[in-house]
């Protein structure tokens, strides 16, 4: 069946504020005395931020913490990343990339975003990029963050597209996963081309616009 949307995660993909989610989790940590680094970092891609915040608990020593506890640290952590996120600017989006949005919304294709977080739209008017996608499904609109396929089956409905029709590009094994799990094409950059499960792999965002329409599997 032909594709007729994209579906773009956001971090990884369109933009990369990692570094500022590392710095913002690793001052929390400190603040508790658990032991947090970049490894225990990348475990964190493409996940909640409850679910994050359980991974990094996996070193932490002290009393238990109740719920309202866990919801305090996260929102802490929150805090110091938006702070740092207000550092971005529209220069941090590369001219590939505005140049795929852009080719691809020439080309008739309807564009999202499916990310789980729930900074998506401050992130995205920060950089300029607010206006560009016809939908927008975030962290602010689901339950179930990926491997569960939830945020890219409700772009897909605000996009009125069938999964079936929906090509996901994705920076991580779980979103790669929850493509697939909602039925969706799914192509791999970065990261996740290593997992094999993708069905395109592409070195920049630009292949896309050589690639879509075409049956160049990645193996």
């Amino acid at each position: 069946m032909k594709i007729d949307s994209v579906i773009f995660d956001l971090d990884g993909v369109l933009v990369f504020s990692d570094k500022y989610h590392y710095l913002a989790w690793k001052k929390m940590a400190d603040e508790i005395g658990v032991y947090f680094d970049e490894e225990i970092n990348n475990r964190l891609r493409g996940v909640s931020r409850m679910a994050s915040l359980e991974i990094i608990l996996e070193n932490y020593n002290g009393a238990p913490l109740s719920d309202v506890q866990k919801e305090e640290l996260a929102a802490k952590k929150n805090g110091y990343y938006r702070e740092l996120l207000a550092n971005m600017q529209p220069k941090d989006v590369s001219d590939n990339v505005r140049y795929t949005l852009d080719q691809l919304k020439k080309d008739g294709y309807k564009i999202a975003i499916g990310s789980s977080s729930k900074n998506t739209k401050f992130i995205l008017e920060r950089v300029g990029l607010n206006g560009v996608f016809d939908a927008i499904s975030d962290g602010t609109n689901i339950v179930n963050s990926k491997p569960d396929p939830e945020v890219f089956l409700k772009a897909a409905g605000f996009l009125e597209s069938e999964p079936g029709r929906c090509l996901v590009v994705e920076d991580s094994e779980s979103g790669i996963d929850a493509a697939v799990a909602g039925g969706m094409f799914s192509a791999a950059i970065g990261d996740a081309t290593k997992c094999g499960k993708s069905d395109y792999c592409i070195n920049r965002l630009s292949d896309l616009v050589g690639i879509l329409g075409t049956d160049k599997y990645c193996s």
